[in-house]
């Protein structure tokens, strides 16, 4: 059987750094997916997946990733049920990352966004 997904998309939120009871660390964090086709009124939608990051990925995302940012990931697909408060049960299908990659150039203040002939060094 072959479980396996690829998405690259931005970040809704901000990633939160959560640690298990164990002290594992733990990010969730939503990604937004452009579909491949606009709409009848020529909008492109998104789709809006759930995403769970372990360990030093999950440290490495919410260090250096914000909202907007655009990542891929690459997981599998997880299922999974609990009974909500009400007793009613509620069922979550989310990607479990496996690896993660930082999309977006660094941004740096380092460089004057245009340059002109006068501040080259040569």
């Amino acid at each position: 059987m072959i479980n396996q997904v690829t998405l690259v998309g931005r970040l809704t939120r901000d990633p939160e750094l959560k640690r298990t009871q164990e002290g594992i660390p733990v990010t969730n964090v939503t990604l937004a997916v452009s579909r491949q086709y606009r709409s009848q009124k020529g909008d492109i939608d998104a789709d809006f997946v759930q995403c769970t990051l372990w360990k030093k990925t999950a440290e490495n995302t919410s260090q250096y990733c914000r909202k907007g940012t655009l990542i891929g990931i690459t997981g599998r697909i997880q299922t999974r049920h609990y009974d909500n408060q009400e007793k009613k049960r509620i069922y979550v299908t989310e990607v479990v990352a496996e690896s993660v990659r930082f999309l977006d150039r660094k941004k740096t203040e380092e460089f004057p966004v245009t340059v002109t002939k006068e501040e080259l060094p040569f």
